[in-house]
């Protein structure tokens, strides 16, 4: 869905005593334990939803600069913390309870940036909601420039944008640069977006164009604006802000190979996945990869001396099997993914549920090439016969959703 888009600078923003707000750094400012601001009628104005995963470094020091930043503002942080080893929810619960305005939601057994940011908004009962990260790269200070936007009534959706004046991206290599503007070029092209910055984390919406999108949405990947944006059953009216993106303040960045992948099949959802589920895209890219190892691999072997198509078939079909494995397990089932001995376990279930595919596969490839066909297209008819089996074969007995208690 298309959106108008204004801009503007945050100048004049002021905060109660007469001064713009200021986030602190210092490591040794206190939290105290201070009620929530309330609006007259005892409400929460604001809710910050921040996703964390291993952020036990960064939390306390973002509730420092949030407390400065927000002075006078009725607001809530609402924390959804998907289960992280270093103990972030630990952390966030013992401090939730001497900090009235601090929750902490976690989630256990599922992951992903867009779901965690959809039940932190679900969580809260604020008319404005702010969806922002907890490494202190987005700039707190910019919140009550948002708010103000939002409270005069004319605006959907604040986006804090790194690309127009008086913005930028901090000290990104020139890769991630590039990544970026590519991503960004998709996102406009390919859903007709306006917007400058579509990708970025740092933004506030109003309640009622969030609960508008909210049965639309596909809460795949790291990219929830863009979903939020292209759900919406009205173009939604935006207004952008320049911020400067900072460097994370503690921990490793979440930013990976498979964030890209994530990307890629959130812009498929939103182009072909009214017609074609989108983990039966990912399934079928990667079987395109397991395509590519298993003629390389019938290839090589046809190549050895003695060696016999039928236990060239045999090994190659092996071989892009567990690739298969490995790359669903990474890419396509990465909220369901299987790790210790549920991944050994996981391996020997896809085996054995893909092992009619694969006698197929070759029965097939050995019938047509013994019949004079050339074995490539033998190997491509095998690999056709075998793929049908094993998309729906894995999907019902190796990443099995947990059913909900009713």
């Amino acid at each position: 869905m298309h959106s108008s888009v204004s801009e503007s600078l945050p100048l004049g923003v002021w905060g109660a005593a007469g001064q713009r707000p200021v986030a602190s750094s210092s490591p040794s400012a206190v939290l105290h334990a201070v009620p929530p601001s309330r609006a007259q009628d005892g409400t929460v104005e604001l809710a910050i939803v921040i996703p964390t995963f291993n952020e036990a470094g960064n939390f306390e020091e973002l509730i420092r600069r949030l407390e400065r930043a927000l002075e006078g503002i009725s607001w809530e942080a609402v924390f959804v913390d998907d289960d992280s080893p270093d103990g972030t929810a630990a952390g966030l619960h013992a401090l939730s309870a001497r900090h009235p305005r601090i929750r902490c939601l976690r989630r256990v057994g599922r992951r992903g940036l867009s779901s965690a940011c959809v039940e932190g908004m679900l969580a809260t009962g604020a008319p404005w909601l702010a969806v922002m990260d907890a490494d202190l790269q987005h700039d707190e200070g910019l919140l009550p420039a948002m708010l103000q936007v939002m409270r005069q009534g004319e605006t959907d959706l604040v986006v804090g944008t790194r690309y127009m004046a008086g913005a930028g991206v901090g000290n990104w290599e020139p890769s991630r640069q590039r990544i970026s503007a590519l991503a960004t070029r998709l996102s406009q092209r390919l859903l007709g977006l306006s917007l400058r910055d579509p990708m970025s984390g740092f933004f506030m919406i109003r309640r009622s164009a969030f609960e508008a999108s909210v049965y639309r949405l596909s809460s795949m990947g790291f990219k929830i604006l863009v979903d939020l944006v292209v759900s919406s059953p009205r173009p939604l009216r935006v207004h952008e802000l320049p911020y400067r993106f900072r460097d994370r303040h503690a921990g490793q960045s979440k930013l990976d190979n498979r964030v890209a992948w994530d990307y890629l099949m959130l812009l498929a959802d939103k182009t072909i996945g009214r017609w074609v589920p989108t983990r039966l895209v990912s399934f079928a890219a990667v079987g395109s990869l397991g395509v590519v190892v298993h003629l390389l691999a019938l290839c090589l072997l046809m190549g050895l001396p003695g060696n016999s198509f039928v236990s060239a078939q045999s090994c190659a079909v092996a071989l892009a099997m567990v690739g298969n494995f490995m790359l669903n397990n990474a890419l396509t089932y990465r909220d369901q993914r299987l790790s210790g001995w549920g991944w050994w376990t996981g391996l020997l279930k896809f085996v054995a549920a893909c092992s009619v595919g694969a006698a197929a596969n070759v029965g097939v490839a050995s019938y047509l090439h013994h019949g004079s066909a050339h074995w490539l297209w033998s190997g491509l008819a095998g690999i056709l016969v075998g793929t049908v089996w094993n998309y729906g074969a894995t999907a019902y007995l190796v990443w099995i959703k947990p059913k909900r208690v009713a």
